[in-house]
């Protein structure tokens, strides 16, 4: 029967005598899980500030809409202002948000973009040195 002690010292043996495992190796993915994070973050945060400060801005319009008006022809009017102020807020706040998602999108390709060079740089060292401990025999 294969114990729990038997797998940690098997998977000990493996981490130790691959070259591709090592604790710099799983730093790096720490290190750009935690920056990936970050992007996502900010990109939530600016997102939500963008809509909470156009929810205000509807909100405010919408006070005239509960004001009393003298006139029948006063509340299409009311009405009139505010339709034609959400034309206009709105193509603004929705190019704010394409801006927001464009950021996040282009600093998420450079991180993988840069992350990439950084694992064939790794590779290609570790397979240098691997190549040059490699110690050929003959059979005779």
């Amino acid at each position: 029967m294969f114990t729990f002690e038997e797998y940690t010292k098997n998977m000990e043996k493996f981490t130790s005598q691959n070259p591709f495992f090592s604790t710099s190796s799983v730093d790096s993915v720490l290190e750009f899980n935690s920056k990936l994070s970050k992007i996502a973050l900010d990109t939530f945060k600016k997102n939500a500030e963008l809509s909470q400060e156009w929810s205000k801005e509807t909100l405010n319009a919408l006070e005239n809409l509960t004001k009393t008006q003298k006139n029948p022809s006063d509340y299409s009017k009311v009405i009139n202002d505010f339709i034609t102020q959400q034309t206009q807020s709105s193509p603004k706040h929705l190019a704010e948000l394409a801006e927001i998602a464009k950021k996040a999108q282009l600093d998420t390709i450079d991180l993988y973009m840069t992350a990439g060079k950084e694992i064939n740089e790794e590779m290609t060292k570790t397979a240098k040195k691997t190549a040059n401990k490699t110690v050929v025999t003959t059979s005779e």
